[in-house]
């Protein structure tokens, strides 16, 4: 996996280079923290399907 992804950003309002704070296995897949570069905003992805900017 990639560690920096172009990501919308809510705080910043565009597209923004995301870099991966953290990972770790779940049983449901991979659980990925991702962290935008220039205000700090965070967001999770688990397996590449669930987003948890999704819900906002």
């Amino acid at each position: 996996m990639s560690l920096e992804i172009e990501h919308e950003c809510p705080q910043c309002g565009g597209t923004e280079t995301f870099y991966r704070s953290a990972s770790t296995t779940l049983h449901l897949g991979e659980k990925t923290k991702w962290r935008c570069t220039e205000c700090g905003y965070g967001f999770v992805t688990i397996d590449g399907d669930i987003d948890s900017t999704a819900t906002a």
